[in-house]
């Protein structure tokens, strides 16, 4: 089987290392790590999702969509100029929904629309004003999934980009939606089946860093948010978004077992918590620019994530309310500055 081809992403490592260290060190690490991450023995359904990208067809050129809600590209012509017929979009689409769930997004590639179980652009579309101009940096999208927002951060304007997520399925998604882009003009966009564990310690290479969805699954959040400022050079920029509660800077929810069906949630801070957190790990500036209470039509269940979603992890009696008795979802983003 052929499998994934890290050649890009070594370059780019190699290229920006001559300015920024920090790369040369991870790159020297990279290809253990990335065996590691994506051995067959331990995760042998790779095999089969790998086996679906590599029959999709080899498109060079197409028309990018990196500002739409729905992110992707059209019009793919293959070698020759070549559009693609009616039966190769067929395939493309019986192809990604073998991919499934997909939870962020949404995108249309080529013909097929995958509405994911996140609408990640209502995400997106509150979190665009307040970033600073991000033309020319460089960016690290931490537990980014498939990488929708990694792709919206080089339409805004991102230089480099880089997504890491752990998990295989998210790697193949993200895969599958490159080769559907084109091999011609696309942006530096990469994901790495990595978890922020594998980053060197003190990388201090990029100039913004992305933590969305992540802080109340780590067992020692406070361990993240240091694991996060390294990965920022001086001056580099926070973006974190978790799951909050109210209160004041004594307040933080700890769940007794499950929170809104997830068995891996431990720690849910009131944003002045949250605020003081991110100043005693030395980050200032710090602000919170967004509350969101999560609608069930920013997440739900789709035709390409046809599991249990938000509606499902409600009270029904009492929507405010997690089934488990806990608040209802009520999403924060903050930024902050490393100096």
């Amino acid at each position: 089987m052929k499998g994934p081809d890290f050649s890009a992403i070594y370059r780019q490592f190699a290229l920006l290392g001559r300015e920024t260290p920090g790369f040369h060190r991870w790159l020297a690490r990279l290809p253990e790590q990335l065996q590691q991450a994506l051995d067959l023995q331990r995760h042998p359904e790779f095999a089969g999702w790998w086996k679906r990208i590599n029959k999709l067809p080899d498109i060079q050129r197409a028309r990018l969509q990196l500002n739409t809600a729905a992110v992707g590209a059209d019009d793919g012509r293959l070698l020759g100029d070549e559009p693609l017929t009616d039966s190769q979009q067929r395939m493309i689409e019986g192809l990604l929904r073998d991919l499934m769930p997909w939870r962020k997004g949404p995108y249309q590639l080529q013909g097929t629309t995958i509405d994911t179980e996140w609408r990640s652009d209502f995400k997106w579309d509150r979190l665009a004003p307040h970033l600073s101009d991000l033309r020319g940096r460089k960016v690290l999208d931490v537990g980014g999934g498939s990488g929708y927002h990694a792709w919206r951060l080089a339409g805004a304007g991102a230089a480099f980009t880089l997504c890491i997520d752990p998990s295989p399925r998210f790697f193949a998604q993200f895969e599958a939606v490159r080769k559907l882009m084109g091999k011609e003009d696309l942006p530096e966009v990469h994901h790495l089946p990595l978890g922020i564990e594998a980053v060197p310690e003190q990388l201090e290479a990029f100039d913004t860093v992305l933590s969305m969805g992540v802080l109340y699954h780590r067992r020692s959040p406070i361990d993240h948010l240091l694991e996060l400022k390294d990965c920022l050079r001086t001056g580099g920029e926070l973006v974190l978004e978790t799951l909050v509660v109210d209160g004041d800077e004594q307040t933080c929810l700890v769940p007794e077992d499950r929170y809104a069906a997830m068995g891996n949630v431990w720690f849910l801070p009131s944003v002045p918590l949250l605020e003081r957190w991110l100043r005693r790990c030395g980050f200032t500036d710090v602000r919170c620019v967004d509350l969101n209470r999560t609608s069930v039509e920013e997440q739900r269940s789709t035709d390409w994530m046809t599991f249990m979603s938000l509606s499902d992890f409600l009270d029904p009696d009492h929507p405010h309310l997690t089934r488990e008795g806990h608040p209802a979802p009520l999403r924060a983003i903050l930024l902050a500055r490393k100096p």
